[in-house]
């Protein structure tokens, strides 16, 4: 198995991961403390959405990832995909040094290192 198959599949089980932390939140659970800055224990409402566009996002990123390793379509040779695979590098490294500078130490302690491993994921899939 390839260096870009393992690290396309670990980036996939960790935002599966976040895709379910993600709707937990947006149906109300009390996990609010290690998300979105970790203000409130329960999501309000506009967060809640938040957390189901992220949800969105999320499955575009794995899918992306996937494609960038060529366990899906349109497969790893696509310019679009391409740079997809190093936007969502970029995204996963801003959200690394906002979980850095959260309040909430919840959120450094258990979303920091998450977003790092897809930051790492996400380059060594974009590397042929």
């Amino acid at each position: 198995m390839s260096r870009q198959t393992i690290a396309a599949i670990v980036a996939v089980c960790v935002i599966s991961l976040l895709m379910v932390f993600q709707v937990l939140l947006a149906v109300g659970l009390p996990l609010g403390r290690a998300a979105w800055g970790g203000q409130h224990r329960i999501l309000p409402a506009g967060l809640r959405w938040g957390s189901l566009a992220a949800v969105l996002l999320l499955a575009l990123a794995g899918w992306i990832v996937l494609a960038r390793a060529g366990l899906v379509a349109p497969g790893s040779g696509v310019l679009w995909v391409k740079v997809l695979t190093w936007i969502f590098a970029a995204y996963f490294a801003l959200n690394t040094v906002m979980n850095v500078a959260s309040k909430s130490s919840i959120e450094r302690a258990a979303m920091t290192p998450v977003s790092a491993i897809l930051v790492v994921c996400f380059v060594l899939a974009s590397i042929p």
